[in-house]
């Protein structure tokens, strides 16, 4: 990246400033788009770590001017240092850019700097001054001549984001460094209230999400990632527990009519922020209860059917309706819905049917062979699916590879393999997950993959599997899996579950309602907008991007919701600012794995108490227990408040 003419970022100096393009250095530890939107360039974004310059007519002084009130807005003022240093310190700066500066505030700024980094209790203020001593290193000359001048300098226009670690990496950004600490304060339905700012599920995330905030959370630099995901759930256990009806707020009544398609999490959640808006919305279900794939796919131990049907309740409270047992195409067609006067739809369907092994005999019909996800659907439904088969083979390193195998037990199958065709190292499942089905007693089978499926009367008696070694990455970065000739072995089992991967059935779209779809089998959109090409009709969720995470399921509906209430009120439909800072701040990095804190690490996460795998394999119920009062707080201190603020000039 050789346009940029300075950069400090992340302690790497690189100045082109009076340089032909030839003679530039790049900066390459810094991705910094071209492009803010359509209309806007990004002339140069200063942060945590630095500050880069791309266009020679920004102005150092108005740039550190504006961050430095950004840092002073964000400072949670609980140690004196970040509280009253930065409000000196941005007091300063405006009186520089203002032309009343004097020379000793130069000396001042630096003082205050080094003293707020050095004694601040939370990163904010052990970054927050860190680009204005770097300009005023590096920028001495601009510093001394507005100063000696009294030069007034003119503002300039700026996009300020807050962000953090953890928050980047959520598929739904939700706030977590204010729920955290409202907890560590003990304000327990106020740290609930700020999750549901941006998730209406906060009890179903809070025990299924696969958590890469703590993927990305600074304190494994320390010891160990604080546990965030079990802190979210604390706070919908305690509302729960205690009886406590969360109140929403919501926006005068519309009479424009919005209908939804599929009640799993991306379709609840719009249907709630959509009410919160003030809009009548319907919900149209094939399954006789709520919750989609998150209910029928995910077993009860892990999320209880009771939670899912409670968060259900707080979407209908605020009126929102959900027809049950209605197949969209069959009952109702989308042309029906605008008929009946809908103004909008959005397309919420989960991915319910499985993708196939490409192996001898698995479309032959053989009893005992069973897709996962019709094999967790009978269960979470209450049924067996093969009552005769006691002997179990999944097929498949995921999460519902992982729950096919750990429902296996809790139906009485007391014989269960998972084969898997790399190593435990590459299995793309939940780490929890998978050392719970090892406490459990699955078998696994690394580096090994089926070849056939064995029968005899037309039953599963067994799979032909090969054994594999690691070749060459491929395309997704993983060592592609390579058969080693003449390693065939056998696995005895009655019920054979492919688990490889699951797709969208979107045979509920006729060819006149005009959706267009991808070669993916998945809906068609605009990117940033959520809109299909018909008019009207919104989607979002697994039938756009393909079988994905929960949280960004969820998070697809809450964006969506706020596309539709543009689009009803005839506003332009287009991405939001936040949501390009989001993307922007995405690529530049938040995190890094490498870093050194230097604080001396002692304190080991909080864990849910845990069932015995004895007992626990062999029952639906919920194995873990959340966390007490006493504990979830002292895991919530263990945050170090990693808050960033990131400024753009555009």
């Amino acid at each position: 990246m050789t346009d940029i003419l300075f950069s400090s970022w992340g302690g790497a100096v690189v100045d082109n400033r009076g340089k032909s393009e030839g003679e530039r250095q790049p900066v390459s530890n810094l991705n910094l788009p071209l492009e803010f939107d359509k209309e806007k360039k990004v002339k140069a974004f200063i942060g945590w770590d630095g500050i880069a310059i791309r266009d020679p007519e920004v102005n150092i002084i108005d740039l550190i001017r504006a961050y430095m009130e950004a840092v002073q807005k964000e400072s949670c003022g609980k140690c004196t240092p970040c509280r009253v240093g930065t409000r000196v310190m941005s007091t300063l700066l405006n009186r520089i850019a203002e032309g009343q500066g004097k020379p000793e505030d130069l000396d001042q700024l630096k003082n205050l700097g080094e003293m707020i980094l050095g004694s601040s209790k939370c990163n904010l203020g052990q970054t927050g001054p860190k680009p204005v001593l770097h300009a005023l290193d590096y920028f001495k000359g601009q510093f001394a001549e507005v100063v000696q001048s009294k030069k007034k300098i003119p503002r300039q226009e700026y996009k300020v984001k807050v962000t953090a670690p953890c928050e980047s990496a959520c598929p739904s950004h939700l706030p977590i460094s204010r729920y955290v600490e409202l907890i560590k304060e003990g304000r327990y339905t106020e740290s609930l209230a700020a999750i549901r700012e941006a998730t209406c599920l906060a009890g179903i995330l809070g025990r299924v999400c696969i958590r890469p905030c703590e993927d990305n959370c600074r304190r494994q630099n320390v010891d160990e990632c604080v546990s965030i995901k079990w802190l979210k759930r604390f706070v919908a256990d305690y509302e729960l527990e205690r009886g406590f009806k969360p109140g929403a707020a919501k926006a005068p009544a519309r009479t424009e009519k919005v209908a939804v398609i599929g009640a799993g999490p991306s379709g609840l959640t719009c249907a709630y922020y959509l009410a919160l808006k003030g809009y009548p919305v319907t919900i149209f279900e094939r399954l006789g209860e709520p919750g989609g794939m998150s209910a029928v796919g995910i077993p009860d131990y892990r999320l209880p059917r009771d939670i899912v049907r409670y968060e259900t309740r707080l979407v209908e409270q605020l009126g929102v309706k959900i027809q049950y047992n209605t197949q969209v195409g069959k009952d109702i067609t989308i042309s029906q819905m605008f008929e009946q006067g809908f103004k909008a739809i959005y397309i919420a369907v989960g991915a319910q049917t499985n993708t196939p092994m490409g192996v001898d005999g698995e479309d032959k019909g053989y009893k005992g062979f069973i897709p996962g996800v019709y094999y967790l659907l009978e269960i979470n439904l209450g049924r067996d699916p093969y009552p005769e088969g006691k002997k179990v083979v999944v097929v498949g390193g995921g999460n519902v590879a992982i729950d096919c195998v750990r429902s296996s037990f809790r139906i009485g199958k007391a014989d269960v393999n998972l084969v898997y065709r790399r190593t435990k190292k590459e299995m793309p499942a939940d780490r929890v997950e998978i050392h719970d089905a090892e406490e459990e007693g699955v078998k696994f089978h690394y580096l090994c993959n089926p070849v056939r499926i064995i029968e005899k009367d037309g039953k599963v008696t067994g799979m032909e599997c090969i054994r594999m070694e690691l070749g060459e990455p491929d395309e997704s970065g993983r060592r592609r899996p390579v058969p080693i000739k003449g390693s065939e072995f056998f696995i005895e089992a009655d019920i054979a579950i492919p688990a490889i991967g699951q797709a969208i059935d979107l045979s509920f779209l006729d060819e006149k309602d005009g959706v267009k779809t991808t070669k993916r089998s998945t809906i068609s959109v605009q990117e940033g907008t959520f809109q299909t090409n018909r008019q009207g009709i919104f989607s979002g969720g697994d039938c756009v991007i393909g079988p994905d995470v929960l949280v960004r399921a969820a998070n697809h509906g809450k964006r969506a919701a706020d596309k539709i209430d543009a689009y009803i009120r005839g506003v332009e439909v287009k991405e939001s600012e936040d949501e390009r800072l989001e993307t922007l701040v995405e690529k530049i990095k938040v995190y890094g794995k490498d870093e050194k804190i230097g604080n001396p690490g002692s304190q080991k996460r909080a864990m849910l108490e845990l069932l015995p795998p004895d007992s626990r394999k062999w029952t639906l119920d919920e194995v873990e227990q959340g966390f007490s009062i006493s504990i979830a707080q002292k895991e919530a201190e263990r945050c170090l408040r990693c808050v960033r603020v990131g400024l753009f000039a555009v």
